[in-house]
């Protein structure tokens, strides 16, 4: 498993929402400038959070982004599958994203690999944006 780009942006997005004090929208040009991020890549990753009911949007001045549920809800693993898709490290062995691959011929292997998804799934699974606030 190897992180985009895009599943690392949208985590420190979403880490800087839940570090933010009370319930107030947070401006996208606020999260961008803060955190560094280039805007325009921001506010897609917004939007694909936003369909995805991670954030919750609204407009206007005093508008902006907030978790659409509590920090604790939301794991790090559905972030990155999301943007990265498995966490498997070959699609053979992958729960969600299953394709054969030749790798399933060798048993040792597979079950190699199929342990490797089981550690980082686990642990990306029990870790939420609370964990790491």
């Amino acid at each position: 498993m190897r992180l985009t780009t895009a599943s690392e942006y949208a985590l420190m997005a979403l880490l800087f929402i839940a570090r933010s004090p009370g319930k107030n929208y947070i401006p996208l040009s606020k999260i961008a400038e803060e955190q560094k991020l280039p805007f325009k890549y921001l506010e897609h990753l917004m939007h694909t959070l936003n369909r995805a009911d991670i954030v919750i949007s609204a407009k206007g001045q005093s508008g902006g982004y907030k978790l659409a549920r509590s920090s604790d809800k939301i794991s790090v693993a559905h972030i990155i599958r999301l943007f990265d898709g498995p966490l498997a490290p070959v699609e053979s062995v992958s729960v969600h994203f299953y394709k054969p691959t030749v790798i399933e011929k060798e048993k040792k292997l597979s079950r190699l690999m199929k342990d490797i998804r089981n550690y980082i799934a686990n642990t990306l699974e029990k870790t939420t944006l609370e964990d790491l606030v």
